[in-house]
Order: C-alpha cells, then structure tokens, then sequence
C-alpha cells in the first residue's frame, strides 16, 4: 500500500521541497496551504492540494480524516517578525492554536508529527554561541514566544499519546524557491535586488550574524527526524556576517552596487548561531552543503526563478 503523508505549508519554500522528498521516496503526499505566503508554483503537480487554514478546525480535521496519514511534517505558520509585533494575536492563532489543531488531528491518526520552529528568534540575544537547545528560550518577537508555546504542545502531546513527535529548530534556511517578497530570507531578498541592480539593505549596520543552512539540508534533517521524539537544532554552527553574505551574492552576480546601512528593526537578532551536534548524535544527520557553495548555487537558481517570472 502506499504510505500517506501531509505537510502543512506545502506550498511554501521549504515546505515544498518536503513535499519533493517525500514524493520521490513513494509517499502520496498532501500538501496544505492556504496560499497566504505559499505560491501554487511551488506544489509538485503530483501532490494533492488542500486549500486550508490550518486554523480551521473542521475544513483540517475533513482533510487529515481524508488522507489517514502515516506522516505529518507540520511547516504551516505566521513567520515573520514584523508581522508578530503588528498583529501578535494573528501570530498566536496560527503559530499555537494551528499547532494544536495539527496535533490533535494528527493524533487521531497515530501519526508523528514533526514540527519546524525557529531558532534565533527562540533563544534571543547574549546566549552561547553556538547555541544548543539546552538553553532556556528567551524569545524577543511574539514570534518566537509562539513557537515556544507551540513547541510546548508538540512536547507534551508526544508523552501524553506516546506519540513520537520532533521539534527541529531552524537556522537561516536559504535556497531555490524562496521568496524576496518577505523580511526574511537574506539570500533570495538580496539575489533579486542584485539582479536588478539595487542596492540592498543591510540590517544591524552589516554586523548582524546568522547561521545560513541549505534548504536541501534541512529537509534531511526533517525526514530523519519523523518518527524520532526530541527536541533538534538544525543548523551548520557556522556565524556569517549580513555582510558576508552580501559579498557572496555580489560576486556572484558581477555587479559594481554598494549596500545601504540600517539599524536592526524592532525584535531582530544581533547574533545567531546554533550547536547541531544532537541531531548527528541522535538523527546521524549533519549539513553538507558548505555556505559558499550553497549560496553561489542558490543565486543562478533564484535568477533562473526570477526570469521566468518576468517571462
């Protein structure tokens, strides 16, 4: 029989390269989204669709009744900062009422959930670099004070039902497929300015830091995790200056653009960088595309994405 799986977020950046994995490896896969920041581009056309809010009781619980999954990779969310601190009610019902209807319908099923939270913004600032998930959260956005509470219902969803769900805590993911719409993604933001020739803003004056991991990367590190209750950075613990990554992306695009210099906006890191050595002890997974390659490779993707847009 074939094995059955939803992700929510389907038809978002990382959520859709998910969904490729998991088609690739056999699985009839179900992608939920509700399109607010998901593009239908992204959705492999052999994966069915459901349009849904995963705030949405009834419309998820019809959709998890119909597909009786055997995984759950739960990657739907409100995921930016400036977005929480506006309207953090909003960030609330989807980051934790959301998780928790995913959980509950999930659980109906017996199907182990991973659920893909936030890393820097969950630590906050002045911690140990690399940070490892022993440390206690000290979130600065009701962004990343949602994620903790949805971290929270994961963790004790799993030792109530028994039920082996993951929490993975995400670096800075960049790669093909990411949008330079949003606030985040410095990689795909950067990229499209560069190729138009605009100077891009550098946030934190440049000085800011980020642990950048490959989309590729961290979908291996989603699949490892099913199945396997814990909590799980992933990340390279590899530090990398705004700055840096601008030099990169420069390079690559052969373009003579300096950048502008801004202040961090309001619920924004100084500095981040995560210790991943419990996902290789326990997962046996570790990063293995190294930031320059990955970021080179990324910008002529993004380029190839950008031009068939304009097309």
């Amino acid at each position: 029989m074939t094995r059955t799986a939803i992700v929510t977020g389907g038809a978002g950046f990382i959520g859709s390269h998910v969904v490729d994995s998991l088609l690739a490896d056999g699985y009839r896969v179900t992608a939920v989204d509700d399109l607010t920041t998901g593009r239908l581009s992204n959705v492999n056309e052999n994966a069915d669709l459901a349009l849904v809010d995963i705030t949405d009781v009834s419309a998820l619980d019809e959709v998890f009744d119909d597909v009786q999954p055997e995984r759950v990779f739960h990657l739907g969310a409100q995921s930016m900062v400036t977005v929480s601190v506006k309207d953090p009610a909003r960030d609330c019902e989807v980051n934790v009422r959301g998780t928790l209807n995913v959980l509950e319908a999930a659980g109906r099923h017996d199907a182990p959930v991973v659920f893909t939270s936030t890393g820097g913004a969950l630590y906050g600032d002045g911690v140990p670099l690399p940070t490892p998930e022993t440390q206690i959260p000290a979130p600065l956005s009701p962004y990343g004070a949602s994620k903790w509470a949805g971290e929270s219902y994961v963790r004790t969803w799993a030792l109530a039902s028994g039920i082996p769900h993951a929490v993975c805590r995400l670096g800075n993911v960049y790669g093909p497929r990411q949008s330079p719409h949003g606030e985040a993604g410095v990689v795909a933001i950067f990229s499209r300015m560069l190729w138009d020739g605009t100077a891009p803003t550098l946030f934190g004056f440049g000085d800011a830091t980020r642990d950048y991991v490959h989309v590729h990367d961290v979908v291996s590190c989603l699949r490892a995790a099913s199945g396997t209750a814990g909590v799980f950075n992933v990340a390279t613990s590899v530090e990398t200056s705004v700055r840096d990554v601008f030099k990169i992306l420069r390079e690559e695009a052969g373009v003579d653009v300096d950048p502008v210099l801004a202040p961090l906006r309001e619920g924004e890191l100084t500095r981040s960088c995560m210790d991943p050595s419990n996902a290789r002890r326990v997962l046996g997974w570790k990063p293995s595309i190294p930031i320059q390659r990955g970021m080179r490779a990324t910008y002529h993707e993004l380029v190839s994405e950008f031009g068939a847009e304009v097309k």
